[in-house]
């Protein structure tokens, strides 16, 4: 495991799943350094504002962190200027790299990008940069430190604050009670595109988790708490992107059927379990094991 103040190099290369396409800068490319950190950025139709978030999470990352990363831009098929835009990021700066995929998504470009990294932490956060970067030392400093397996920003944890408008505070709060209503999470802040975890600890969860959308965060973070792996919460600084093209209302009814769906599985374990016929050994016949000590001090021979 690497740690914060030394990361070593090593010249690993994944292979490429198929139906994905990757890039990465000729300088990445020559040096072949394994990251200790990999934070995706997924992105669909972003050009407003991909190359100003890319070089100033860069920059931050340079200047305040003393390990290897890596930047990974998770393209979910967008329309608009920025695949040109990624891969010229990825040609100008040595730790940023571009991942194609031909169908939109985030959980589908998280799990795309997470799962093929070598990284020993992986991260995401969202394009506008609407989490503040201070936050980043508390994400990922307990990941590197293996105290911890998951970490997520919460625009809900004591110490945060949010500024956004009043519908969408209302629909990201009831969306977290529900959570716990229906599902008894313990985390309070689900959706938002701040989070980081453990390689070894992600790729666990990759292979139970349905859903390739806006759900995947829930379902990751629902699973990780049936597994009792450790969730630890960062208060963030969060302002909302005004120009936002989320559908808050559709993804919400989506999350909803998402949560509907992990209820119904819970319960179906749980009659599963309850179902399961209970095996007793029989005790042996008191003569049976009589006879087999008498073998056993005979050496084996027949009495």
């Amino acid at each position: 495991m690497r740690t914060l103040a030394s990361i070593p190099e090593m010249s690993r290369i994944a292979s490429q799943p198929t139906g994905e396409s990757f890039a990465a800068s000729p300088a990445r490319r020559r040096a072949g350094a394994t990251p200790a950190v990999e934070i995706v950025i997924p992105v669909h139709n972003e050009q407003r504002v991909l190359a100003a978030s890319v070089r100033e999470l860069h920059r931050y990352l340079a200047s305040e962190f003393t390990f290897a990363f890596q930047i990974t831009i998770a393209d979910n098929a967008s329309t608009d200027a920025t695949p040109e835009i990624a891969a010229a990021l990825a040609r100008d700066l040595a730790e940023v790299a571009v991942l194609q995929l031909e169908q939109k998504g985030r959980g589908r470009a998280l799990r795309a990008a997470w799962g093929r990294s070598d990284a020993d932490v992986v991260a995401y956060m969202d394009a506008d940069l609407s989490t503040d970067l201070s936050a980043l030392p508390a994400l990922l400093a307990p990941l590197l430190q293996v105290r911890g397996d998951i970490t997520i920003g919460s625009r809900l944890a004591p110490g945060a604050r949010v500024r956004r408008g009043l519908r969408r505070e209302v629909i990201s709060r009831a969306y977290n009670l529900l959570l716990h209503g229906l599902l008894g999470v313990g985390f309070s802040d689900a959706q938002c595109g701040f989070k980081a975890g453990r390689r070894e600890a992600i790729d666990a969860l990759l292979a139970g988790v349905e859903d390739d959308s806006w759900f995947f965060d829930t379902e990751l973070l629902y699973l990780a708490q049936r597994r009792k792996l450790s969730i630890r919460e960062v208060p963030v600084r969060w302002v909302e992107d005004q120009d936002s093209r989320v559908d808050v209302i559709a993804t919400a009814r989506e999350d909803l059927r998402g949560v509907l769906r992990l209820r119904r599985r819970g319960r179906e374990e749980l009659e599963r379990r309850l179902e399961a016929p209970v095996r007793r050994s029989r005790p042996r016949p008191v003569g049976a094991r009589i006879a087999g000590y008498r073998r056993r001090r005979m050496g084996g021979q027949p009495v």
